[in-house]
């Protein structure tokens, strides 16, 4: 059991919220050891939370997330891995393009902020 976490410490060490921590067992991202109403995750389902909240941060939904790790259980690392590799591939297009919408804005924020104080330092 020293290998186990208690629910709590796993929202403890993952900073999540007990809500956020059901709601990945209700669509099957995660699937603790149940004794009664206690919930025990062992070093899988760490790892498995540990790439869900990565694959959060670079922008891939929670289904995205949930086939992937399905892959894992039915076709093993290697068809899980070029999986990855295209999931990456699009998601770096998309981060580019928000990047580049970004950068638009920021330009255009700046030239109007500019125009706008240009008078006031006169």
């Amino acid at each position: 059991m020293s290998d186990l976490l208690t629910f709590k410490e796993m929202c403890e060490r993952f900073d999540v919220t007990p809500r956020t921590l059901r709601y990945y067992e209700y669509i099957e991202l995660l699937s603790p050891q149940k004794e009664g109403r206690s919930r025990f995750y062992g070093p899988r389902e760490i790892a498995r939370m540990t790439l869900i909240l990565r694959g959060r941060r670079f922008g891939f939904s929670l289904e995205e997330l949930r086939q992937w790790l399905q892959i894992y259980d039915q076709k093993g690392t290697d068809e899980q891995n070029r999986v990855w590799i295209e999931l990456a591939d699009r998601q770096l297009g998309v981060l580019k393009e928000q990047r580049d919408e970004l950068d638009s804005a920021i330009n255009d924020l700046r030239q109007l902020r500019d125009q706008v104080s240009t008078p006031l330092d006169s």
